[in-house]
């Protein structure tokens, strides 16, 4: 095989491996951002039920206090009741007494709903904090593991760079430059196999003198649909069978396209 195409098909396969590390490196942030933002999905949650908590708690103190109040209240106006000089005066304290004791039984009845209901809300904080302690560890592992790869990921990264100055370097120019322009043009890829008398990267017919040339290796070729620098890889287990001219004959390119 020619020499700058044994060096252009070794570009091609650093250049794909570090187009691949690159986008893992780049990859990597976005997802230490969803773990993040998981974790805080997490942790709202258990502030939510936390919070929820401490309002039950508070309102029952209120309700409490409130309960003392009226208690108070009935005591002194019992203590007024057996002073009452007139019936007018009796029925009146009596019934203020009987209004509180209807606020205390509606307080109790409220102390009752919201002891009931932190049972449940208590029970959901722990379930939301056993899972926020959960979460934490396994996004604190998962981050951990994501910087390891994006240092193994730079390290290779910097070898396969380094690889790839030292084929640039030996590279012929007129090659290299073809390259470039082609990859640039096609997204990334400059080098293509062919195979079975065909381009395998536009998947066109070649023609017959073209892939006969093609496969002696001897010299830097481009495919006429779509420009790319071609190589033949003989099948494992032998040659491939005889091939058969497709179309009309057109003029040898081995020149790369402007």
């Amino acid at each position: 095989m020619a020499p700058d195409l044994k060096l252009v098909i070794q570009l091609q396969e650093l250049d794909n491996r570090i187009t691949e590390l690159r986008s893992e490196i780049a990859s990597l942030p976005k997802h230490i951002a969803h773990l993040e933002k998981t974790l805080d999905t997490h942790l709202r949650k258990a502030e939510g039920d936390r919070a929820a908590l401490a309002a039950n708690q508070r309102e029952r103190r209120q309700l409490e206090l409130e309960v003392q109040t009226f208690e108070q209240k009935i005591s002194k106006l019992k203590n007024q009741q057996m002073e009452a000089r007139t019936n007018e005066q009796y029925t009146a304290f009596k019934r203020e007494i009987e209004f509180c004791e209807t606020a205390i039984r509606k307080h109790e009845d409220r102390i009752l709903d919201r002891m009931s209901e932190a049972e449940t809300l208590e029970k959901n904080l722990k379930g939301a904090e056993a899972a926020l302690g959960r979460e934490k560890q396994q996004v604190e592992a998962e981050k951990e593991q994501a910087r390891q790869r994006t240092a193994e990921d730079q390290r290779n990264l910097a070898e396969l760079e380094r690889q790839r100055q030292q084929i640039v370097a030996t590279l012929s120019r007129e090659v290299y430059g073809a390259y470039e322009r082609i990859r640039r043009k096609r997204h990334g890829l400059a080098v293509g196999e062919a195979a079975d008398g065909r381009c395998l990267a536009c998947n066109l017919a070649l023609r017959l003198q073209f892939y006969q040339d093609l496969k002696r290796g001897d010299q830097v070729m481009f495919c006429h649909s779509c420009g790319c620098i071609l190589y033949y890889r003989a099948p494992e287990g032998g040659e491939e069978p005889p091939e058969e001219a497709v179309g009309e004959a057109q003029p040898l390119e081995t020149r790369p396209p402007a």
